[in-house]
Parts: structure tokens; sequence; C-alpha cells
């Protein structure tokens, strides 16, 4: 079996996105706790499950080896956090609301990337 040869600029884009998710999650759930509305707890929430959720999809991209698929999978993972999580995060902070705009492209920048994982994985199991 081959192993996944990882560089040291994605194992940082990895260490980063994962590190940045719980120091957020931290954040919202101590330093603003009193602070946010209800509406404001609940897109930062939201915001920080999506980071998580894709910091983790975007390890497992990173470790599947090289070509374009797994590329596409990994830039769009980081591109969908700071799209649509970022935008959340701004929304709970009192960002103005034309900032809602953005969320949706990082919503389908994550769709994107879990299409292009699905390809990686199958072109790399087939």
């Amino acid at each position: 079996m081959m192993r996944a040869a990882v560089t040291p600029r994605v194992a940082v884009l990895v260490g980063v996105t994962g590190a940045s998710a719980v120091l957020l999650g931290a954040f919202g759930a101590h330093a603003l706790r009193g602070v946010l509305d209800a509406r404001g707890s609940e897109l930062w929430h939201t915001a920080v499950d999506y980071h998580v959720w894709h910091a983790l999809a975007l390890a497992v991209a990173a470790g599947l080896g090289q070509g374009r698929s797994r590329r596409l999978a990994m830039f769009a993972f980081a591109a969908g956090i700071v799209l649509f999580s970022g935008s959340l995060y701004a929304l709970a902070l009192g960002a103005p609301r034309w900032v809602g705009i953005i969320t949706p492209f990082g919503g389908l920048a994550f769709v994107v990337g879990w299409l292009a994982l699905g390809w990686t994985l199958r072109t790399r199991n087939a």
C-alpha cells in the first residue's frame, strides 16, 4: 500500500483548521456566554459544528495521496470553512445582515468538497 505524501503546507492547514475549530468553540462557550443572544449563540454553535466536521474531512482528504480531485476536496473544504463558518461567526458577533449572502457559497463549497472526496475515494479504490 502506498503511503500518502502530506506536504508541510497541507499539514499546517489541517492543524490550523482543527485547532481554530476547538479554540473558537471554547471562545463561544466561555468568553461569549452571556454576550450573545439566543440567535447569536445558535449561529456560533452551527459555525463551530460545521467547522469541526469539515476540518476532519480536510484531514481525511489530506491523507489520500495525490490527485486533482483530492486537491479540489481540500480547497473546497477550506473555502467552505472560511465562507460558511466565517460568515456565521461574523453574523453572531453582530455583522450586518448582508454578510449572510456569503453563507450559501460556503455551503456550496462543502458540497463540492464532499463530491470531490467521494470521487477521490472511488478512483483510489477502483
